[in-house]
Parts: C-alpha cells; structure tokens; sequence
C-alpha cells in the first residue's frame, strides 16, 4: 500500500525541470523525443550535461554515478586522458579522409594481437551492422539462408535481429518487418540442448548460429557453459557457421573478451562499444576463409556475383581508429578487467544484502563488470541460484512490473545514481566510494519504490 507524502514522480520532476523542458522541446523535434529506444524513461529522461571518470552531472546541475559508462563503451571511464589525447591530436589531422589510412592497419592489427585466435578483421559503424554483416558472411560461406538465434539474446535492430527477442518470442519487436525475413530466422531457448537438436535435426538449410556468450540481452539470461562447448562441437561437425556476438563481453570479459573468459571460439565475431573507444563503430573478426570473401579479386565475376559486398562512409574513420587504439592500449594487461570485475562483485554482493534486508522482492546478479536486476522472483517463482541450463528465460525476460523498474531508476537517481532499467555496466574508473554510495542510494531508492507502493 501507498504510504503518505510526495510520490516518486514528483520529486523527480520537482528536481529535473530543465530536463523535463527539453524533453519537450524534443518530442517536438525528433520523432518520439527520443535517439535510442532505452533511453526511455517515464516520466521522462535526464538530459546530461557533461561527464568525467565514473561520473556525470545533468542539465540540473546534479551529480551523478553513472552505470551506463556509454552503453557499457566507456571500460575506460568518461573522458579517460589517454583516449581524450588520441582524439585531440587526430582532430588537427583529419577526421575523416575517404581513403584508406595507417591508423586503420595499426588499430586492426591491435585488435588481432588481442584475439590471436582470429585471422582477419573488417570494421564497420555499429554493433548492429555488425551482427548484419556476420550473418551475410555466414550465408555465403555455406550457400544457405537460415540463421538460428536464441530467446532473449539481443543482436541490434536490423531486420534479422528484430525477431525472438522479448516475450512473446513468436513475434518481432518492431513494426514494419516483411515475414519473408522473419522466416528466415530460426529461434530456440537459450541453453536448451533438446530444443536446439529438435530445430536442427534433418535440416540442410542452416547457415549460422549467432548468440551472446555472455548471456542473453547482456547477460539477463546467464550462460551455460556446457552450452556454449556443445554447440562450438556441434556447429563444427555440421558446417554451420558459429557467430559469438561480443559488441558487449568483447573486451570487457578480458582483454581477448569472452571467448578468451571461456576458452571457446567462434568462426566470427561481432565487435563494437569497447572496441571503439567509445565512439561510434564496431567490427567483425573471423577466420580467413570466411572474412576473405570480402576480398576483391583479379576476377570480374567473382566480384560481381560471389564476393560478400560491404560499404560504409564511416568506418574504421581515423577518430574512432585513435580512440580504440589509445583504449585497447590500455587493456592489454588485463589490469583494467580486474578492478572493474572486483567492483562488479562488490556492488552485487552490497546491493544483494540491502535487499535482503529491506525484504524486496528483488534479485540481483550478473558476471564479470555487469550488474542484472530482476524485481520479482519470488512471486512468479524464480530461483536464480540454479544452473544457467535450469533457468526460466520467459521469466527473466519478462519483467512482470515495468513501472517498478522506471520509479527505482527515478529514486536512484534522486540518490545520486544512475543506472539503465534491467542492467548496468561498471567501468575501471568506478572507485571503492563509488560502490559504497551506490550501495546505499540503492537501500534509499528502494524504500521510496516500497513506500509508492510499486514494490
């Protein structure tokens, strides 16, 4: 029950009303007031003014521990010396060419020093387009159509990746998808063995498999390890191209990124966030036989009719090369991974005893320098401390109480933190104050969800 006094959403818009003005000014300007679809926030998002380290200070003037580290780009921190040095001194130099360049061969180069299981690697502008070039190279290595992809793993927004991503699974997330796509896309559990030979038994027709090693939707559904190696196996012996998605777990895992994590390897990879410094652009990584048919040849019809075509204005343009470059540096020692991994345990094991204590049902858990929470299990009888494999990935996806999970990212940021609805990400910039501060706005921010009566 709804105790008495100033509800949530009043408080925030009493403390946010610059933010709460633009977002106006922008539902006027840009179609749904919006850049990004998770950048949604009822009732309506912060606007930022600027950003440093593990912090980031609104348009209200409000200081800010930020878990969103841009999107989980940021390992670094916002504004990282290094990386911000690399951009500057590229500026007087150019940014952008329309033609091939050094920084482009010395940030690949990087990149395969860092993954030496790898033999090539393409760039391109984002993770989405990414997952889109790793399923069409998939296609034309095999001379087959289907891509299988679980339930509740996410590979951007282009039309293949639309499908099987939140409940109902059965239908896309988005309007305006042809069905002659969606067909073309095969969906099954995640860590469902059974499920994954019952789709692919008898089938000639299947070119790949693409999922996040991490875990679906970065790591909401956790992974299964046994998973994982059977299906590295299976895709082998069957000639299916196996796509491991790392635009998240890629570098932040380790320095080679989740595969390195798990020692298991995918015939490709889809890179992007981390790999770019934080700017725009990402990466596909792979086997020669498969990257090398994005290579022209002294052959007019291979060119024309078997060569895997692949544009784009911006990528691998030199600011982006300069920022990866100046951030994968700063990675290689694995150094970095270990302080933000160490803060990712600490701020789940502090968030987990202050829901204990206040008796929310709430769950919180994730791997590595991720943080996934879950408002809750008790009531639709989740239990996260089984195997990956056992897990109810309907009910992980679910979110049963959307307007939960939108008044405790309000109240947390009326404690001083900011973090996105489902998961967070930590970055090595985030200090042993950060966690504890966090750990106790979140004790702050969940009483006041309790007192609205939302939990």
């Amino acid at each position: 029950m709804k105790k008495a006094g100033v509800s949530i959403d009043e408080q925030f818009r009493r403390a946010h009303p610059r933010s709460e003005a633009l977002f106006r000014r922008a539902c006027a300007a840009i179609a749904g007031g919006l850049s990004h679809d998770i950048r949604h926030l009822s009732p309506f998002p912060i606007y930022v003014d600027r950003a440093q380290g593990s912090r980031k200070w609104d348009v209200d003037g409000h200081e800010l521990i930020d878990y969103w580290v841009g999107h989980g780009a940021l390992f670094l921190g916002h504004g990282h010396p290094a990386v911000r040095d690399a951009i500057v001194g590229q500026l007087s130099r150019g940014t952008h060419y329309g033609a091939c360049h050094e920084l482009e061969v010395r940030w690949a180069e990087q990149v395969l020093k860092l993954m030496p299981w790898v033999d090539r690697i393409r760039f391109v502008g984002s993770g989405t387009e990414a997952t889109l070039l790793a399923m069409r190279l998939a296609r034309a290595a095999t001379g087959k159509s289907k891509i299988v992809k679980f339930e509740g793993h996410f590979h951007g927004w282009h039309d293949y990746a639309v499908v099987g991503v939140r409940p109902p699974f059965d239908r896309p997330v988005s309007a305006g998808v042809p069905q002659g796509v969606l067909e073309e896309v095969l969906t099954c559990p995640p860590n469902d063995w059974g499920a994954f030979r019952a789709l692919t038994f008898g089938r000639n027709d299947i070119a790949g498999v693409i999922l996040e090693p991490g875990g679906g939707s970065s790591g909401t559904i956790p992974t299964d390890l046994g998973f994982l190696t059977r299906l590295r196996e299976f895709t082998r012996a069957a000639a299916m191209v196996l796509i491991f998605d790392e635009v998240i777990t890629g570098f932040r895992f380790a320095p080679g990124g989740a595969q390195q994590r798990y020692e298991i390897h995918a015939d490709l990879t889809t890179l992007a966030k981390i790999v770019a410094g934080g700017l725009p652009g990402g990466a596909v990584v792979g086997s020669a036989p498969i990257m090398d048919l994005l290579a022209f040849r002294d052959d007019a019809a291979w060119n024309r009719e078997d060569r895997v075509g692949h544009a784009g204005t911006f990528n691998a343009n030199p600011l982006t090369a300069a920022a990866g470059m100046a951030t994968l540096a700063l990675l290689a020692d694995g150094q970095a991974h270990a302080r933000a991994d160490r803060a990712g345990q600490m701020l789940r094991t502090g968030i987990a005893e202050v829901i204990e204590k206040l008796g929310v049902d709430a769950y919180v858990y994730g791997e590595s320098s991720i943080i996934n929470l879950f408002l809750g299990p008790h009531r639709h009888g989740l239990a996260l401390d089984r195997p990956a494999s056992q897990l109810d990935h309907r009910l992980l996806m679910g979110h049963p109480n959307p307007e939960a999970y939108h008044q405790l990212r309000c109240a947390l940021i009326l404690h001083g933190v900011d973090m996105p609805l489902f998961h967070g990400w930590l970055s090595a910039a985030h200090s042993d104050e950060d966690i504890e501060r966090t750990i106790h706005a979140f004790g702050a921010a969940l009483r006041l969800v309790q007192d609205d009566g939302t939990l």
